[in-house]
């Protein structure tokens, strides 16, 4: 097939440690190129001609991150998705097989005909941010299971035990130290983090998975940012039936981190709390009240971040 043509292009990639399996549709075309900087970069040349109109490629853990950073970087239109949602795709078109040809196939398919949100670009400073949050999240969790080995350990392993736990404690320390210096040394970012803390509620560990895992807030409006936290209500109805609402997908980890600032703003924020108090008054149940505050949360501070504005309770909706 020519490199050009008058057909709309999409592009799935499959990726893998160590290899790139490459569909292109409508031409058909299968290429495999290795997993690393060279042929990453023979790729990119490959498709920088044909101006795919997307190229979808599953979240694998981060194998996917050096192929992403080149096609964005080579201004192409990559959005990097779900798997659950790819899967489902090809269940539901009945491919029941795997392999990475097929794959990659269903990849380039689901481009073609399933509209999806493209990937921007990270900075290396939002990666180092991203990778700095993700090992306090995981120290973290080392602590509270340190902890917990410490309430039920013998007397001859605490002293052990304990040495760890002050271990952790201090590479939490300086993780927090890490970013903190991150936030100081970027103008933008440190604005930004002052425009995040100045609502009650909202502290440095929300603050800065904001600004890193969702570098959209404050460019988007109240409904796209809600559906892209996985926050705003899907329907379950069938025929007749009338199912409960729930959420569903969205970014997880940074969902999890604002549940947690969400419970401390429901204390301490007067907006918040207000809102949640009538919707206990209203019989909603305490789960279904603190997703719609989160919803409310994240939802004033893109509208904060959108118009550079500070925290104003009287003029929040």
């Amino acid at each position: 097939m020519p490199e050009t043509t008058s057909s709309k292009v999409f592009v799935g990639i499959d990726v893998s440690k160590s290899t790139l399996d490459v569909a292109i549709e409508p031409s058909g075309e299968i290429l495999q190129y290795a997993n690393d900087p060279t042929f990453i970069e023979s790729l990119v040349k490959k498709l920088r001609p044909l101006s795919p109109e997307r190229i979808v490629i599953e979240a694998t853990g981060g194998l996917e991150k050096p192929v992403v950073a080149a096609l964005a970087s080579a201004q192409l239109n990559v959005a990097v998705v779900n798997p659950r949602r790819t899967r489902d795709y090809a269940r539901a078109m009945g491919h029941l097989a795997k392999t990475d040809r097929i794959d990659c196939s269903v990849l380039a398919a689901f481009a073609a005909n399933v509209t999806t949100r493209l990937t921007p670009l990270k900075t290396g400073e939002q990666e180092l941010m991203a990778a700095l949050l993700t090992r306090r999240r995981q120290l973290v969790q080392m602590l509270v299971e340190e902890k917990n080995h410490l309430a039920s350990a013998p007397i001859a392993l605490q002293k052990q035990i304990k040495a760890h736990i002050a271990f952790i404690e201090k590479r939490i320390t300086g993780c927090d130290d890490d970013i903190d210096k991150l936030i100081t040394d970027s103008d933008l970012w440190r604005a930004k983090d002052e425009l995040l803390q100045s609502v009650p509620g909202v502290g440095p560990v929300l603050s800065h998975t904001l600004l890193a895992a969702l570098p959209e807030l404050g460019t988007i409006d109240r409904k796209k940012i809600g559906t892209l936290m996985g926050l705003a209500p899907l329907n379950w109805d069938s025929g007749h039936r009338r199912g409960k609402r729930h959420i569903a997908a969205g970014r997880a980890t940074v969902r999890s981190v604002l549940y947690m600032g969400t419970l401390t703003a429901i204390r301490v924020n007067p907006v918040i709390r207000t809102f949640y108090k009538r919707l206990i008054a209203a019989n909603k149940p305490p789960k279904v009240a603190i997703t719609a505050c989160m919803h409310k949360l994240i939802t004033i501070l893109n509208a904060m971040l959108k118009t550079n504005s500070p925290w104003r309770p009287n003029e929040q909706p």
